[in-house]
């Protein structure tokens, strides 16, 4: 087992994974940036090292400031989180250049599932049911023009190296085409320096199934049950559930038999995430690899019980997958809201600045996963999550009211957050139905009069 482990991450995950390490007895080493000096992950660490100034090229993906952290401080391990560098094929790379364990995968599995292209050919290779769509990178705009009206619209346009739904265009005609191909090709460019576009037919009114895999390095792949993630904007997930309202037992065979040999068909080592559209009749299509933990991992921890950081940590040391969990049982539900600084009444505009109050919810089956209190102030230079809730109940209905509860309870004064739409979409009669799909906010009501923002003292 590793004896330090730097965590390559801020915020929430940061304090997640040190919360792990610690449970399994390793030393942890926070890295930070200037802005981030009174963050949680930097109290609770054994070590902390400010790496830059606030922009994150300067820091969090400044990978030789990383590095020199790593050797200064004789950690042996980096665990890279999720966002930043968790992806990059060239700080794995790196990484193992430099003596440390990478809790990742390979730089080869890294580049092979970050082209979604390319990922898409392995999938379809492994027999794994993937979305119609040309299988190369479109040569400009007038080329996607004629393969998007020879396949029929609507159409996906999609970054091939993207993620976060940067780089994504969906087109409903011909005369849209070409404008949706520069844009995203131009998106593609600023966020990830590449602009290749692939593209796809659109499968309308899919669900947003992901099914989370755990594998070990003697061969051994197993699933843990799958997560609903269809509650999103402009392709940002707001909430997730485990299991899916729509998966019954049957299907959660065929697609967890889907998501393993997926993983073994690229020797897949650690814990990664295969997402699928579903459709009404529950076809579903393969639609990328994360190879890396996710943000709403911890639904899946909450009806499995299993630590996926843990596990992660033990797979990349050698450890084999626990032999109780290739028979386990889906116990209740769960579900996480993500509380992000945004205004959800002025276009969710991102809500900077001090959090004057702050109080979590507590209780039977509520967790909070958060690196904020009162008195920290949310950076601008970062994405706006401030934590996450999750509950876990007996049941999906008992889970909605637990949400209910825990949203109530919650206190965040200063910044607006997103907790009185998550309420609102807690309340609503289709979303406690189960029948809905990735489209349910662009046609959802929110009423922001009907919300207040609890800001009172404590």
């Amino acid at each position: 087992m590793y004896k330090k482990v730097l965590i390559a991450n801020r915020g929430e995950i940061a304090l997640r994974v040190i919360r792990a390490c610690h449970e399994l007895g390793i030393k942890t080493v926070a890295v930070y940036s200037t802005a981030d000096e009174f963050s949680l992950h930097v109290k609770f660490a054994d070590e902390a090292v400010c790496i830059g100034p606030p922009p994150s090229n300067e820091s969090y993906l400044n990978i030789p400031r990383i590095i020199a952290t790593g050797e200064i401080t004789g950690a042996d391990a980096i665990h890279p989180g999720y966002g930043f560098l968790s992806e990059s094929a060239q700080f794995s790379k790196i990484c193992s250049e430099n003596d440390f364990i990478f809790l990742g995968p390979s730089p080869e599995i890294i580049d092979s599932m970050g082209n979604k292209a390319k990922a898409k050919q392995t999938m379809k290779n492994a027999g794994i049911p993937v979305v119609p769509g040309d299988d190369g990178i479109l040569d400009g705009p007038e080329d996607a023009q004629a393969k998007a009206d020879a396949m029929g619209y609507p159409v996906m346009l999609k970054a091939s190296a993207g993620g976060g739904g940067r780089g994504m265009r969906l087109v409903k005609n011909s005369e849209d085409v070409i404008s949706a191909f520069k844009s995203a090709n131009q998106e593609s460019l600023t966020a990830f320096g590449n602009g290749d576009i692939y593209i796809e037919k659109f499968i309308e009114n899919p669900r947003h199934i992901e099914v989370q895999i755990l594998a070990d390095s003697h061969g051994n792949v197993i699933h843990l049950g799958e997560r609903e993630c269809s509650i999103q904007r402009r392709h940002q997930k707001l909430i997730e559930e485990s299991p899916s309202p729509l998966v019954d037992d049957e299907t959660r065979k065929r697609i967890g038999d889907a998501a393993i040999a997926g993983a073994k068909a690229v020797n897949y080592i650690g814990v990664g995430t295969i997402e699928f559209l579903m459709d009404k009749n529950k076809d579903f299509y393969f639609m990328e690899m994360n190879t890396r933990i996710q943000v709403e991992h911890p639904v899946t921890e909450m009806v499995t019980g299993v630590d996926l950081i843990k596990q992660q940590i033990k797979m990349h040391a050698g450890l084999k997958c626990p032999e109780y969990l290739k028979d386990f049982k889906l116990r209740g539900h769960s579900i996480e809201c993500r509380i992000n600084a945004e205004d959800p009444a002025n276009n969710f505009m991102p809500f900077p600045g001090e959090i004057t109050n702050f109080h979590m919810p507590g209780g039977k089956g509520v967790r909070v996963d958060s690196h904020a209190y009162a008195g920290y102030k949310i950076p601008t230079q970062y994405d706006s999550m401030i934590g996450k809730i999750i509950v876990h109940a007996k049941n999906r209905e008992r889970a909605i009211i637990r949400m209910q509860r825990a949203l109530d309870e919650t206190i965040i004064a200063g910044p607006k957050t997103t907790i009185p739409y998550q309420m609102a979409i807690m309340k609503d009669k289709k979303f406690q139905s189960g029948n809905f799909d990735t489209s349910f906010l662009d046609t959802f009501e929110y009423n922001h009069e009907n919300y207040s923002y609890k800001e009172e003292e404590i």
